[in-house]
């Protein structure tokens, strides 16, 4: 079932963003050769807790990290762990979620390590690019689909693919709610968009072919032909003229 979410509901949803946004600001300080990814999770979750939050994927179905942690070829859900170990040209991205008084908030940002290769930014820079041409469909009485055929044909127009298995969602008292935002498709396709509901945009582009495959651990999403993928996600109003991004406090926070 959609929701739309009141006053009160949307306010506690941005102070989870904020924190979600402290969250980024700690960590990239953090992503320099030698650091593991467990260090960074760890991080995270003190950052999460000092501000009376919850780091909402720890223990979701079992997941052990508090946030997802995501190395050049892993698309999603790549698990914190000390044997992961940060590398000068790696990109990596930082999906975090937090609850705040039962309500979610959740983005991801990929960042370089060091000094990255060139066709490693463009990707990074065509997947942010996309969210952002994606927003400007969104307002009441525009469909999903509309949102999915800008993501789609951007990131294809720069040669790229979008996996079809994982999708962005809504949001709220759950992590996961209706709809599904995927990020192919079709305009006038979809749910309407209503003033009042809250969504996850996030591109999720591979530079190689849109193949995946899931790693024993149950949760670790790699490309089959081992090539970069990126991420790029925010947590996204629908005002009465247009959107409000809930993860983003500033202009360098994009």
């Amino acid at each position: 079932m959609i929701t739309c979410k009141s006053p009160r509901e949307i306010e506690l949803m941005r102070h989870a963003g904020c924190v979600v946004d402290e969250v980024f600001k700690t960590l990239k300080a953090m992503l320099v050769p030698g650091v593991t990814t467990k260090e960074l999770d760890d991080k995270a979750l003190e950052v999460i807790t000092s501000r009376d939050c919850i780091a909402s994927s720890k223990g979701y179905y079992g997941y052990p990290g508090a946030i997802c942690i995501s190395v050049n070829d892993t698309l999603i859900h790549g698990i914190p762990s000390d044997k992961i170990i940060l590398r000068e040209g790696d990109i990596v991205s930082l999906d975090v979620v937090v609850s705040y008084q039962g309500y979610h908030a959740d983005a991801t940002r990929t960042y370089p390590v060091g000094i990255i290769s060139e066709r490693a930014q463009r990707l990074i820079d065509v997947t942010r690019e996309s969210f952002y041409e994606a927003l400007k469909v969104i307002r009441p009485g525009a469909h999903v689909g509309d949102i999915s055929e800008v993501i789609q044909k951007y990131n294809e127009s720069h040669g790229y693919s979008l996996t079809r298995e994982y999708t962005g969602h809504g949001i709220g008292k759950s992590m996961h709610e209706d709809p599904s935002v995927p990020n192919v498709g079709k305009a006038g396709s979809g749910p309407i968009l209503m003033e009042g509901m809250t969504i996850a945009i996030e591109p999720m582009v591979n530079e190689g072919k849109s193949a995946t495959r899931v790693l024993p651990d149950g949760w670790t999403v790699k490309t089959r032909d081992g090539k970069l993928s990126c991420h790029y996600e925010n947590t996204v109003l629908v005002t009465k003229d247009g959107y409000d991004i809930l993860t983003i406090q500033t202009e360098e926070d994009k």
